[in-house]
């Protein structure tokens, strides 16, 4: 029997808003997933007058409580099976809290929060309540992602020594928040960004492709939190040394004043026996390096089951792959992956089924907590001449 279509509500993501576009696009990649209503914006005529305009039938509301009120009073199969948050930062704690109580699955846009008080707030009632709980590091959704993962975590490389770990660009190099363009105007606003900019807004991508590739934690942090435009409230260039779990260190650093990079994610990682490079804007690729000077490219689905180097790769992360090498998946093939991911646990949880929610298919709730508290260490660190603060 074919499964039954999930519903899928929306909270933000009118008025221009950039990252509800490739969302809705990745919920309905598979055709297992639909969007059917939303809370688009704040202002309750606008929100209204987004649903209207969207380019297929929604149901719109004039906010997330009124969604939220009539959305739980339906039984599963009407309602909504999740709600995806793509609001500013500051609206993401109180529609989380209220979903979450109401037994509605959450997928939220990054960072969780705005302190990490309320990334632990979250945390709690995820556990209390039993709710999936997502949120969206889109780049951990790149099958070269999980390919890197399993190089790393199985110790094909040896203990990793060193990592850099890094985001680069460079659209805020001008206060562009002076002209009323909409995306750097709040995330240049402590009240709704919060503790900072640069390492919020890119820097806690970074610091999850450092975790979820090396799954290593990060045990304390040196931040250098810097601000190059004058008067710019929050930092636009963010740099931390950290120490790692297995006694590794690493560099994560994050950037919105390098002119010339748009979203230059990428992460080196140096081990015993050789090294790991990946690289966002060429996101089909996994380079390896190794001491004898070969430099070996794997590229995605065309990997060998059986091969010299790594050995026999897993058979289930080589099914994963969607599409023929050659035939290039981006961006938005990574945020339907993590939908993908995100689906299967709460098929299971409307089934009364266990779901392991653990951060090695998609972040979850805890992973939220761990990047919020990143951010705090880092500046708090910055503002004490970068000596070392625990996490």
């Amino acid at each position: 029997m074919a499964k039954r279509v999930l519903n899928v509500g929306l909270i933000g993501g009118g008025g221009g808003a950039f990252i509800v576009n490739p969302h809705q696009k990745a919920i309905h990649f598979d055709g297992t997933r639909r969007v059917v209503c939303g809370a688009l914006h704040e202002n309750p005529e606008l929100a209204m007058k987004f649903a209207a305009e969207w380019p297929y039938p929604i149901t719109g509301y004039p906010s997330y409580d009124a969604m939220i009120d009539e959305q739980k009073k339906f039984p599963l199969g009407e309602r909504i099976d999740y709600a995806l948050i793509v609001t500013p930062n500051f609206v993401h704690f109180d529609p989380a809290m209220k979903l979450i109580k109401a037994g509605i699955p959450v997928f939220c846009e990054k960072p969780i929060t705005i302190t990490a008080k309320q990334a632990m707030q979250l945390a709690a009632a995820v556990e209390k309540y039993k709710v999936p709980f997502g949120i969206a590091h889109t780049y951990l959704g790149h099958w070269s992602s999980w390919f890197s993962r399993w190089i790393i975590t199985s110790g094909k490389l040896g203990a990793v020594r060193w990592a850099d770990s890094y985001y680069l660009q460079g659209w805020l190099a001008t206060r562009l928040e002076t002209t009323g363009q909409q995306q750097a105007s709040w995330r240049t606003d402590p009240k709704r960004a919060g503790a900072s900019c640069c390492g919020g807004d890119i820097g806690t991508h970074a610091f999850m492709q450092l975790r979820f590739v090396t799954g290593l934690e990060v045990v304390s942090v040196r931040g250098i939190v810097e601000t190059f435009l004058k008067g710019r409230q929050l930092d636009d260039h963010f740099t931390t040394y950290c120490a790692l779990s297995n006694g590794g260190k690493a560099l994560i650093r994050a950037s919105q004043i390098a002119i010339g990079h748009k979203n230059d994610l990428g992460i080196e990682v140096n081990c015993e026996k050789g090294s790991l490079v990946w690289r966002q804007e060429d996101a089909e690729l996994v380079t390896l390096r190794l001491p004898s000077g070969v430099e070996r490219l794997y590229w995605r689905a065309a990997v060998p089951a059986q091969d010299d180097i790594l050995g026999e790769v897993p058979a289930a992360l080589l099914k994963e792959t969607t599409i023929p090498s050659g035939h290039v998946e981006a961006f938005h093939d990574a945020f339907a992956r993590l939908h993908r991911e995100f689906e299967k646990d709460v098929r299971l949880y409307e089934d009364g089924q266990p779901f392991s929610c653990d951060g090695t298919r998609y972040a979850c709730v805890h992973d939220g907590v761990k990047h919020m508290k990143f951010i705090e260490a880092a500046v708090k660190s910055a503002k004490a001449n970068s000596r070392p603060v625990k996490m």
